[in-house]
């Protein structure tokens, strides 16, 4: 039988270890740790798994569960091993001794060693390392050489030496570097931007420090992440600068790059979607890698080692990319604030994508080592609620569920893809514990998908693509920053139209958009009540502003309207006197003051002696003056003068003939009430109202609705007012 993949968990009071497929129990002979622990980790040979808790660090065979070593060690908070096993890191938080001097806290000892009877284990060891982001050592893939970061410089030693520096590689602002995994002794680092220089990624021989063998030189490089390929053959670089100087995003700007370590090859990575890079992984195949960039939804597109393109995914709202330990499979989802949807393709049947499955919300996700399960898990302090484990078979189904308190850390035992049988990992299927059909059975199915809130008048109507997502056929999200090529609202839109509306170039010739709340054209029968009682109301509203425009167009035309000649004596001189008076104030004005306009006055004034104060004027107006007096001649069809003091503007008498045979005067464009028709149109308005009002009482009397006396005394009025209506058009 083949040996059982296994995963360890860490929850706030306990240790556990399980056997998964096909067993699901608790690995025997493993005693369950009793009180806190701080943190927990396989080797990554998976030979081991320690722990650490408050008096100090057990480590563990991992196949049988038996205690190997302990480390008196206390106040450990992170554990690490070398690639093969041989030694165990330990680092304690930065503290001092009495004199003041930092205490030696990142501590190396060898994990398996022949003690004498009663003797205590000794570090090989120690440093003193403040920080606990890249806290742990870095070790070649045999062991031989190890690294760490200090000052503006990488020094290596000898594995079994660490009391003496080997050698070092200096480099003015040196922040990260990473060691390659492969059989090559590779090792690369990063030099951030500084006074104006560009940052530098360089990969250099081990021990030939003197020159690097390729580098890449770039600006927008605040930090990098080093991704090594599992041969060590080719270096992905992700670099990010703290602030996006565009304003286009808080979390600073991305870019991608890819070196070989032999220097035949560097380049940026081109990316066709706008937005930032979410994540990038590197196939076990070490000959393709994954990145999933762009906002959401974003692209996932599949490169090979040189960085050419070679498959582009689905869009969809996706973060994550993981490839199987075998390399068959991949798995795109999307976690954190997005839905925790993974799809699952199979790489050797052309992309083909298996399923998707619904994740809920994890924090954690990895692969099985044999590439048929898939672990995710709810972990705290993220979450801490529904914290627990499941196992998912890459075809979709649950196979194993664990509910847990606070559970802090779960990870697969690392074993290699050899020491399982080969076969197709999609059949046979394996059978489901009993803890993943109970929980299947508290899963509630939703029985109809729940979509987006849509207010009432959007209902029954496309969804305008400004709306919808890129991969539900909508506009692409594009950020503006200022620039006239996008508009503010961010969509390539301008924000001139109806919110709510489709696109007038989306339209059919001759169509116009329509208003949302508007009732449609057409198809009432599929409106509701309230919307067929809002259609009427509507319409009746439209029907009452047509009459009474057309009422006042006819008073006007039937001479009722106050203007031109039907106006009474008095409010007629009254009006002139008042039309006078600010036309002549706006025309005492020195001849530096006046002003022409080609369609308005044509005019001509004498020069600055004799007649200063004489203007003539001829024009639509039609003026005439002399020294002082000014008198109006034009369509107006009056003709007037007044006399006034030139110096003082004052205007001492005015007289207002009226002349009848003058052309009439032109309709005032007045605003006229309602009311100022005829007694009938008058009339004739209430009682249409009266109708109307009588139709809705009908209406909601046939929808059901339980009416008063008063009102259904108001619905038998209808025959008398109907009567009353017809006789009154009758008469018009």
């Amino acid at each position: 039988m083949a040996e059982p993949t296994q995963f360890a968990y860490r929850t706030l009071k306990e240790i556990g270890v399980v056997d998964a497929a096909p067993v699901y129990e608790p690995l025997p002979g493993f005693q369950k740790p009793e009180g806190n622990s701080r943190c927990c980790t396989y080797s990554p040979c998976g030979r081991y798994f320690a722990w650490a808790s408050n008096e100090g660090v057990t480590v563990i065979d991992a196949s049988v569960g038996h205690v190997i070593t302990t480390l008196p060690t206390p106040n450990v908070y992170e554990i690490g091993f070398s690639p093969r096993g041989s030694y165990i890191i330990t680092w304690e938080r930065p503290s001092k001794d009495e004199n003041g001097d930092a205490v030696k806290n990142l501590k190396v000892w060898r994990t398996a060693e022949e003690l004498p009877e009663g003797a205590e284990k000794q570090v090989v060891g120690r440093f003193v390392q403040k920080s606990q982001t890249g806290w742990n050592l870095q070790y070649t893939f045999d062991e031989r050489y190890c690294a760490r970061c200090v000052t503006n410089e990488v020094q290596f030693y000898e594995s079994g030496e660490l009391g003496t520096v080997w050698n070092k590689l200096r480099a003015e602002g040196l922040s990260d570097f990473a060691i390659s995994p492969g059989n090559n002794h590779s090792v690369a680092v990063f030099v951030p931007e500084r006074k104006g220089q560009p940052a530098a990624v360089k990969i250099f021989n081990v021990p030939s420090f003197a020159s690097p063998v390729s580098q890449k030189t770039f600006f927008k490089g605040d930090k990098v992440q080093l991704k090594w390929n599992k041969l060590g053959t080719t270096l992905v670089v992700l670099a990010q600068t703290e602030v996006d100087k565009t304003g286009k995003s808080y979390y600073g700007e991305t870019t991608l790059y890819v070196l070989s370590a032999n220097g035949g090859f560097d380049s940026r990575i081109t990316l066709d979607k706008e937005g930032p890079i979410h994540d990038v992984s590197w196939s076990p195949n070490s000959k393709e890698f994954g990145v999933v960039y762009g906002y959401t939804p974003a692209k996932t597109t599949i490169f090979n080692q040189r960085g050419v393109a070679t498959h582009n995914f689905p869009l969809a709202p996706r973060n994550t990319i993981i490839f199987s330990p075998t390399g068959k499979f991949v798995l795109v989802a999307g976690f954190g604030n997005l839905a925790g949807q993974m799809d699952i393709y199979d790489l050797e049947k052309d992309y083909k994508k298996i399923c998707t499955i619904e994740g809920g919300n994890p924090s954690v996700c990895e692969w099985s080592p044999d590439s048929k399960f898939i672990l995710t898990a709810t972990t705290s302090p993220r979450l801490r609620v529904d914290n627990g484990v499941r196992l998912w078979h890459v075809g979709g189904g649950v196979m194993y569920n664990q509910d847990m308190v606070e559970l802090y850390h779960v990870t697969w035992r690392p074993q290699s893809p050899d020491h399982f049988s080969p076969g197709d990992p999609m059949h046979p299927v394996p059978t489901p514990h009993a803890s993943a059909l109970a929980y299947l059975g508290t899963v509630k199915t939703p029985s109809k998908p729940a979509g987006a809130y849509r207010p009432p008048g959007a209902r029954g109507t496309s969804t305008p693509l400004h709306f919808k997502r890129e991969d539900e056929g909508g506009a692409a999200h594009i950020v503006s920053n200022g620039t006239s090529l996008v508009n503010s609202n961010g969509f390539g839109r301008p924000r001139r139209q109806v919110p709510g509306a489709e696109p007038v170039d989306n339209l059919p010739p001759g169509a116009a958009s329509a208003v949302p709340g508007a009732a449609p054209t057409e198809g009432d029968e599929n409106l509701s009540k309230a919307a067929l009682k809002n259609k009427k109301k509507r319409e009746a509203k439209k029907a009452k502003d047509a009459e009474a425009k057309a009422a006042g167009l006819s008073t006007i035309e039937g001479g009722v309207s106050l203007t031109g000649e039907n106006r009474s004596p008095e409010r007629r001189d009254r009006r002139e006197h008042q039309r006078s008076r600010s036309k002549g104030n706006q025309d005492i004005r020195t001849p530096s003051q006046q002003r022409y306009r080609s369609n308005t006055h044509q005019g001509r004034y004498n020069g600055p002696n004799g007649n200063n104060n004489n203007q003539g004027y001829q024009g639509n107006q039609g003026y005439q003056g002399q020294q002082g007096n000014q008198g109006y001649q034009g369509n107006q069809g009056h003709q007037g003068s007044y006399q006034q003091n030139a110096p003082s503007g004052q205007m001492n008498n005015l007289t207002i003939n009226s002349a009848q045979s003058r052309l009439p005067d032109a309709p005032e464009l007045s605003v006229t009430s309602p009311g100022g028709g005829s007694p009938n149109a008058k009339k004739l308005r209430g009682l249409q109202k009266k109708i109307r009002a009588i139709e809705d009482l009908e209406m909601r009397l046939a929808g059901g609705e339980k009416l008063e006396d008063t009102q259904m005394k108001k619905i038998g009025t209808k025959v008398a007012v109907q009567a009353e209506l017809s006789a009154i058009e009758h008469e018009g």
